[in-house]
Formats: structure tokens, sequence, C-alpha cells
């Protein structure tokens, strides 16, 4: 009986964290602190989808994400708020992605801008969860490197002090597959990260293709200028007027023992900085 109650709760909270209300989407104005430098500049038509922690740049007839765009501030970086999992069709986009595209296709939904950096309010935290801002991804990468990547700007964010904004987007053509009605598998998946502070910017690409293998921990194996970023993505960034690229293997210091610990001490003793 015990058995049965506790798996009727986990049901009921499941059903619950799925039903939240969304929001319609802000004006582009308001998303002005995720775009500082300006929208980049894409070949073909996106629509851009603005919430309160990040911008999307959305792609209809592929229904993922181009790209997606936010600044990460350093308070934000360490919020309390647990992962909720609502994953839900953005009602703002009739007939997008649902998340009963990815049923049974061994590919995760994968965040482009990540939950970790927005559990800092739940309202933020449930839209992190939208399926405009998903695209598939191998489990290998979704939960390996890429993860890995996540945390490491949220550690430079918060023990350098500044703001980082950051840039994840998709590489994909018409040769991709596509899964469930009509969800496009990119073959390569990009990151720009900017030191709002410093102008300091890096770039990496990540390979997508069957196998998929584990891509292991090494960050610096797959940095990309943002010159071959940008010639691969068919995307022209927008940076900042003092921008500089980091050179390979000096990208900002981290401490994710120190993370941890700080994220703990605000968030509880099981708090993960993932």
């Amino acid at each position: 009986m015990k058995k049965l109650l506790l798996g009727l709760a986990l049901v009921l909270a499941s059903t619950a964290a799925l039903a939240w209300n969304q929001r319609v989407p802000a004006s582009l104005d308001s998303c002005k602190a995720h775009a500082p430098w300006g929208l980049p500049h894409v070949a073909g038509t996106i629509q851009p989808i603005c919430r309160q922690a990040y911008l999307v740049g959305y792609d209809a007839a592929a229904k993922i994400p181009r790209f997606v765009m936010w600044t990460l501030t350093p308070s934000h970086a360490l919020g309390c708020v647990a992962r909720s999992n609502a994953f839900a069709a953005d009602a703002s986009i009739p007939g997008g992605a649902t998340p009963q595209d990815y049923a049974g296709t061994n590919y995760d939904k994968g965040h482009m801008a990540p939950d970790g950096d927005q559990s800092w309010d739940t309202q933020v935290e449930y839209e992190s969860f939208l399926m405009t801002n998903m695209t598939p991804q191998a489990p290998a990468l979704n939960r390996g490197i890429w993860k890995l990547l996540e945390t490491s700007v949220r550690g430079w964010s918060v023990q350098l002090g500044h703001d980082f904004t950051t840039t994840s987007g998709a590489l994909y053509d018409n040769t991709d597959k596509r899964i469930g009605k009509g969800v496009v598998v990119p073959h390569a998946f990009y990151k720009i990260v900017i030191d709002d502070a410093t102008g300091q910017v890096a770039g990496w690409l990540f390979p997508h293709t069957a196998p998929y293998p584990n891509l292991g921990n090494d960050l610096t194996k797959f940095r990309k200028s943002i010159a071959e970023i940008e010639k691969d993505a068919g995307v022209k960034f927008a940076l900042p007027t003092n921008a500089r690229e980091v050179a390979v293997g000096k990208e900002w210091p981290v401490d994710f023992g120190a993370l941890t610990n700080q994220k703990r001490k605000l968030c509880g003793a099981n708090a993960d900085v993932d």
C-alpha cells in the first residue's frame, strides 16, 4: 500500500508540474538584456520569441530553435528552484514540437538555454522546459560534455563575478533525419560564450552524428574560432566592440568543488550544480 501511495504521489506531482500556466511571449524589446549587441544574422526565416530569461530564434520548418541567447548573472547562476522536468509544447507556436515527438527515439529533449541557468524563479524554470528551447540530442552529448560546458559557464559567472552572455545553436540541413512530426535532428551544436565585463569570447563546436560517441570531458578539443562557427552555421554573430577570442587552453578558470559547496550552502545539502 505504501508503494502504491508513493507511486500515486509521484504521478500527481509530475502532472502538477506539467500543468503550469504559460505566459505569452514578451516584446522583443524586453529581451535586449539577452542580446546586448544585437541578434545574430542568419540565412532563412526565424521567429524571435522573447522569454524572461532567454531569447529564441525559432525555425518553424525545422521545429527547433536555430539559436537561443541569454545573459547569466552571478546571482542567477546560483538559483535554488528544483528541476521540474515540466516539458511542454509552446502554446505560442501552433503546430510546433511536442514532448511526444521525442518518445521512443532515444534522443533527449536537450535544452539550448539550460535549466540550471534559470532556476532562480519558479516560472522562469518552467519556461526553460518549453519545446521551443529544445533540440534532439543524444544522451552521450546532452548529459556529457554539453552539460560540463553549461556548468562551467555558471562557475565562470559566479567565481569571476561577471555577467556572461551565451548563444547556443544547432547546425542542420535538409539531409538530416527527423523525428516525431518533423523535428530535425541537428548534426552539430555550438556555443558562443562572452564575458560581458571584459569582452573575452570563446566558441565550441560539437559533432552530433551517429553512433554518438562519448566525447569525453576535454573542452579544449572542441574549441572553434568564431569565424569557423559562423561559416559552418551560416550565422553572423553580434559581438561587443572590444571582443577578443580566448586562446585555446586559456579559458576562464572554474573550481567545481567550490561551486558545489557554494550552491549547497545557499540551497541545501542535496543541491546539485548541474
